[in-house]
């Protein structure tokens, strides 16, 4: 049996580009057998805590004097971990807001950031390490090379350096651009692009649930 985990982390509950292409994804994942399994968590509307300590950063033996974590912490951080552990691969909505990542998905992030449990420090710990993520990021205008949103783009950067480098996971990202052509006035020119975009994630998206779903 394999397993994904399924997390979506926008904050528009039903006309969600992200939500619709990641549903899109756990979909056709689960249909490639009916042993594939999903475990689901949204974001957004069941919110992680803020970490309440920065202690809560490091793993036990790494922590000095005076930092400590309660057991409610450590128990959700285990929880999280887990989840990332038992999946065989990972899908993640990451719409763009303001030029970033949800803070819902960024609280997530710092619960499985360990230094030391799954970021190394002190040695080669990353029990991550090769697993499939597939970051579905959908954002209002376009970033691409040549346009005058060049280099303003934190999400993709911001991922790719903590699921790929620092937890070693293999990344894939899927974009949809030009979500909201349909509704600002001076994108409207670009809806066509827009929505090849969205058919060309669609059809990406198709093909990575059944090739990861066939491993």
């Amino acid at each position: 049996m394999s397993q994904l985990l399924h997390l979506d982390s926008s904050a528009d509950l039903t006309g969600s580009t992200s939500r619709a292409l990641t549903e899109l994804f756990a979909d056709t994942w689960h249909g490639v057998s009916p042993e594939h399994s999903v475990i689901y968590r949204d974001l957004h509307v069941n919110p992680l805590p803020h970490l309440p300590t920065n202690a809560a950063h490091w793993a036990e033996r790494l922590r000095v004097p005076g930092e400590e974590v309660t057991p409610e912490v450590e128990v959700l951080q285990k929880q999280l971990i887990d989840e990332v552990l038992s999946a065989d691969v990972l899908v993640v909505g990451a719409p763009m807001y303001n030029w970033g990542i949800p803070s819902t998905l960024k609280a997530w992030l710092d619960h499985i950031c360990v230094l030391g449990t799954t970021m190394p420090i002190d040695g080669p710990t990353q029990p991550f390490r090769g697993k499939p993520v597939v970051v579905v990021s959908s954002r209002g205008n376009t970033y691409a090379p040549g346009t005058p949103g060049e280099g303003t783009d934190f999400v993709i950067p911001t991922l790719r350096e903590v699921l790929g480098k620092a937890l070693g996971m293999d990344v894939t990202v899927v974009l949809a651009e030009l979500t909201l052509a349909s509704r600002v006035a001076s994108l409207a020119p670009l809806a066509p692009q827009g929505e090849a975009g969205l058919a060309a994630a669609r059809a990406t998206l198709v093909q990575l649930a059944k090739e990861l779903g066939t491993r």
